[in-house]
């Protein structure tokens, strides 16, 4: 294996995938946007109403929220309290993210996927709809995206162990990080 760019295959294809699904949820945020524009003008322009469509941007703004947590992982987009961290080396800070995602991300995800199980479940068993006539009625597939979410965010998690455990190790060169050149861009 090359030391500075050859990464193991498991790690390529989760960030491949992470990184698609990514992109592609960025395309949906501006369909969102549009809808969004069009229901304001329909309301006050022409005094019409559309529950779907309204319902709409709340199932792409949860598709959006939780698929893409795990592009924003792969990216180190996530909130973190850096005070001590930006001044680690890169060695270092693998280190910090290896037991943060051995004992704070993988916790909380696998929590989160089996606690929501009996949720959706529920959901699924019903084939729950939308509260409102007329609405969208697949609250049930809305709500598998929480277990989705923790699965996606696991994989990716699993990424970012092996790449922690490769930077460590010294067999791979640590990605650059946005905020590397904060100061610069400033």
């Amino acid at each position: 294996m090359n030391r500075a760019s050859s990464v193991p295959a498991p790690l390529a294809w989760i960030d491949v995938v992470t990184e698609r699904l990514g992109k592609a949820l960025a395309w949906l945020i501006i369909v969102m946007m549009l809808i969004q524009f069009l229901i304001v003008v329909l309301r006050y322009i022409f005094n019409f109403n559309s529950i779907p469509m309204q319902e709409s941007v709340m199932y792409m703004h949860a598709l959006v929220f939780l698929l893409a947590a795990s592009y924003t992982l792969k990216h180190d987009g996530h909130v973190r309290v850096d005070i001590f961290y930006r001044g680690f080396s890169a060695r270092r800070k693998a280190w910090v993210d290896l037991f943060g995602t051995l004992f704070l991300l993988f916790p909380v995800m696998i929590f989160i996927f089996v606690s929501s199980l009996g949720y959706v479940g529920k959901s699924w068993a019903i084939f729950e709809g939308s509260p409102d006539t007329g609405g969208i009625p697949a609250v049930f597939l809305l709500k598998t995206l929480i277990p989705v979410f923790a699965v996606l965010m696991i994989l990716q998690g699993i990424a970012e162990l092996i790449r922690n455990v490769l930077i460590i190790t010294g067999r791979i060169t640590p990605p650059p990080h946005d905020d590397d050149h904060l100061e610069e861009r400033v």
